[in-house]
Formats: C-alpha cells, sequence, structure tokens
C-alpha cells in the first residue's frame, strides 16, 4: 500500500469537541469497513479549518471513494516519497 497526506478543507473542524470528533471518527471508519481493506486510517491532524490526514491505500482512488462514501472532502491528496525523523541522521 502507498502512504498518502490528506488536506481536507473542513470549516471549524478545530472547534468540535472530543463527542463530535468521535462522531466524525465512526463515520470515517464506517466507510473504510466498505472499502474492503483499500484503505486505512492511520491518523489526523486537526486545526482550525482544516485536517490533515495520513492513510495508507492501495491508490489514489481509494482515498477519493473514502472521501465520497464519508462525506469529508479530500481537497488535496499527495502520495508521500519518504519519510524522514531526527532518526534519519544517524541511519
Amino acid at each position: 500500500m502507498k502512504r498518502y497526506l490528506i488536506e481536507r478543507q473542513i470549516s471549524g473542524v478545530g472547534n468540535l469537541n472530543a463527542q463530535q470528533l468521535k462522531e466524525a471518527a465512526a463515520t470515517s471508519n464506517a466507510a473504510l469497513a466498505k472499502l474492503d481493506g483499500r484503505a486505512q486510517w492511520v491518523e489526523s491532524y486537526v486545526v482550525n479549518d482544516k485536517t490533515y490526514c495520513i492513510y495508507l491505500a492501495d491508490n489514489e482512488e481509494a482515498v477519493q471513494e473514502h472521501a465520497r462514501l464519508s462525506g469529508f472532502p479530500a481537497n488535496k491528496v499527495t502520495e508521500v516519497r519518504s519519510i524522514i525523523s531526527p532518526m534519519t541522521a544517524s541511519a
């Protein structure tokens, strides 16, 4: 599977409370279940009016299908080419 960074523009998402975020996660999980393993949600970062999500997926089409099924936009989908961290310097 490939790794993707997904930018979702969702007005006010940074102001959602814990219950609302829980419900959003459940909606996303239900959409993922319909994709039969073609996409996996790793984690998301919530900021003011956007989320930045990390997904593993067979291809970008699976990411877009998740967006359609969940109702959460995938405004920008970028395939991750490499991952580096502070440990990369000592490898």
